[in-house]
């Protein structure tokens, strides 16, 4: 039976750097990516309930293509797909460009039903306010349609923190790429995946309970900048000094 001490023998401190390294280009990765995605879902997601039926059904044929592909085969088709074609990407472009293409597919779809999910008369109402169609997606439909979208849009992000560890394929620098050369050097391959799943663990549970966080403040309806709380501020003290209207209780005479 292997004890602990038979198990942990790899000389991480030899390879503090080159960790730390890695798990910066991990989070390099997931960052860029992740806002690429975001904003081109959101783009996808408005062809998709456009008027015009080409940008409908160009919109509908890049989701489905790319939600019915393996992530690994885009990876493959970016880096060595389109370098075989004299169209050679780097290893950081391609990465981010195989998460982007692939996650934002997804989260169109979580976009466009988020955004499916606000009342029609809420467009109307924006619109009986004099405001035009951006302004009234900006101001009216988008805030609402964000708080439907939260949950799937967190479970997106941390899916994909986890799926650079794919880009290993492609010697991206990310943390499975250095796991592998750990290994290859010391030959103690169950322990060096082991402490990468841990180190994958303290950075995907924390996120995931952050995200929560900010999910349920948001539902709550507690501002999450500055300004909207100088502003709600601001709205509280303006209608706590505003006069009654005449005729309205008084609160000692509403609780008589």
């Amino acid at each position: 039976m292997t004890t602990a001490a038979g198990l942990f023998q790899v000389p991480w401190s030899d390879y503090r750097s080159d960790l730390l390294d890695a798990l910066l280009k991990t989070v390099s990765y997931t960052a860029v990516s992740f806002a690429g995605a975001a904003l081109l879902g959101l783009v996808v997601a408005l062809l998709r309930l456009s008027r015009v039926w080409p940008l409908r059904a160009l919109a509908a044929v890049y989701t489905e293509l790319f939600k019915n592909i393996p992530l690994l085969a885009i990876i493959f088709l970016t880096y060595f797909g389109l370098g075989s074609v004299d169209i050679r990407l780097d290893v950081f472009t391609a990465g981010c460009l195989s998460l982007i293409v692939f996650y934002s597919a997804y989260l169109s779809e979580i976009f466009r039903a988020a955004i499916s999910g606000i009342h029609d008369g809420q467009t109307e109402a924006g619109e009986a306010l004099g405001l035009g169609r951006l302004s009234v997606f900006g101001h009216v439909i988008f805030p609402q349609a964000l708080r439907l979208a939260l949950p799937g849009t967190n479970t997106m992000l941390v899916d994909l923190l986890k799926g650079t560890s794919l880009l290993v394929t492609i010697s991206a620098a990310e943390l499975m790429s250095e796991a592998r050369l750990i290994t290859s050097s010391t030959f103690r391959a169950l322990e060096v995946y082991l402490v990468i799943s841990a180190v994958y663990f303290a950075l995907c549970y924390p996120l995931s309970q952050l995200l929560l966080a900010v999910e349920r403040a948001i539902r709550a309806g507690k501002p999450l900048t500055p300004g909207r709380r100088r502003r709600l501020s601001t709205a509280r003290a303006l209608l706590a000094e505003a006069p009654a209207p005449a005729g309205t209780p008084s609160p000692k005479e509403a609780t008589a």
